[in-house]
């Protein structure tokens, strides 16, 4: 899920259109499933592009139903959304992901699942947890995503290390390793500043024990789980194991293949990626899970689908997800996207369930962490970032960072 930019002038206008056109649609207004009709789709990135084809095969066995899928660019989807929202004008079905979900809920602009017909239990917790916003689920799970190791095979066995780190000592160690015998130029790389530093830092804060907002919505990021992840994550550009400076959009792949960069943190298209741009690699690189302090804990990211209160195709727009979110469909968009499927039935068969590599994404998946569904969860996550920067710029230690961040984060969610 890319981050948008949200401003308070755009709340205010929200806010202001919203008390004129969000009154939903009435049932006498709803067209019937099996009426012909026409469901128009909002997708982004890619995912838009591909959604097309599975739209005119969803018309071969539903010939009612056109499905007309607009693909957005990731660049401007918040701002599209927020306007067609205001306008009351959102399509009948549109992707969303979490930093998303917490914002359109507050506007009262999203139909509630259909528990009845959507079943938490098919779908990774994660994935599950990223469309529920107090306790209420909005979006079905479409697709997730995590964070593991990538890490130079080769590069490790030049350095006497013949297996993935397990904890924290154990990646410390091999980042040491793997810049002092392994002729790399770093051990690892970790995000030092910048926008989305907190997306490099989940691994340690989650694995820790440490959480930015607890489950009562409040401000948690000066525990000692905290501070100890921040210590740690500083710790390697404090000894010269991962760099202290990197430009804006930095793509350590090109290092990656150099050796520069031997290890670092990403999700399951850099699989994709490392075979098609870097075929020289080929038996030189692996992934493994999360190292480990009290868990092996990552992100959870994705994208969930969700339904607009307004629309008068609940009943075509429902069907549809459902076609989407079974096993047979998440499977279906697995072979064309190698987005992760959901839906943990699509992983009992075929390459998700042979595939060592996806395997080791199923299984992180399985204990991954996802972030709250709150409005302001955008300015929340800024504060994070600049508490890791100052602390890998040596500007702060890891305890007054996050007492400062605690008490930023405290006035955003209060």
């Amino acid at each position: 899920m890319h981050r948008a930019a949200r401003t308070a002038s755009v709340a205010i206008a929200l806010a202001t259109a919203f008390a004129v056109t969000a009154c939903g649609s009435s049932a006498g207004d709803e067209v019937a499933a099996d009426k012909k009709q026409t469901l128009t789709v909002w997708a982004m990135g890619a995912e838009g592009e591909k959604l097309a084809e599975v739209a005119e095969q969803y018309k071969k066995a539903n010939p009612n139903i056109t499905v007309k899928v607009t693909p957005v660019g990731w660049d401007v989807a918040h701002q599209k959304l927020v306007s067609a929202a205001a306008a009351g004008k959102l399509p009948d079905v549109a992707q969303m992901g979490g930093s998303y979900l917490g914002e359109f809920t507050e506007l009262g602009v999203l139909e509630p699942v259909d528990t009845k017909t959507f079943d938490k239990k098919d779908f990774f917790p994660a994935g599950w947890q990223q469309g529920e916003v107090d306790g209420t689920s909005y979006g079905v799970p479409w697709y997730v995503d995590t964070r593991v190791l990538y890490y130079r095979t080769d590069l490790a066995k030049k350095a006497g290390v013949d297996k993935p780190p397990a904890d924290w000592k154990g990646l410390r160690d091999m980042a040491s390793a793997l810049r002092d015998k392994g002729d790399s130029k770093w051990g690892i790389y970790l995000q030092p500043r910048g926008l989305d530093t907190v997306q490099s830092f989940y691994p340690f804060l989650y694995s820790a024990g440490g959480e930015i907002v607890d489950k009562d919505g409040k401000a948690a990021f000066d525990s000692p789980a905290t501070v100890k992840a921040l210590k740690e994550y500083g710790a390697y550009m404090k000894d010269g194991l991962s760099t202290k400076s990197s430009q804006p959009g930095y793509d350590p792949l090109k290092d990656f293949n150099t050796g520069d960069v031997p290890m670092f943190f990403s999700g399951p298209w850099i699989s994709t990626l490392i075979k098609d741009q870097y075929p020289g690699l080929k038996g030189k690189w692996g992934i493994a899970p999360v190292p480990a302090d009290k868990t092996s804990t990552s992100m959870a990211g994705g994208s969930s689908l969700v339904i607009s209160k307004d629309s008068p195709h609940k009943a075509a727009a429902k069907e549809f997800i459902q076609y989407l979110t079974d096993a047979k469909g998440q499977a279906d968009w697995f072979e064309r996207t190698s987005d992760l499927p959901a839906n943990t039935k699509a992983w009992e068969s075929g390459e998700l369930a042979d595939n060592p590599d996806l395997q080791v994404f199923k299984k992180q998946m399985e204990t991954a962490k996802t972030s709250p569904a709150l409005a302001k969860w955008t300015e929340v996550t800024s504060k994070v970032d600049a508490a890791i920067e100052s602390v890998t710029q040596g500007k702060a230690s890891a305890e007054d960072a996050a007492e400062k961040a605690q008490s930023e984060i405290e006035n955003l969610v209060k």
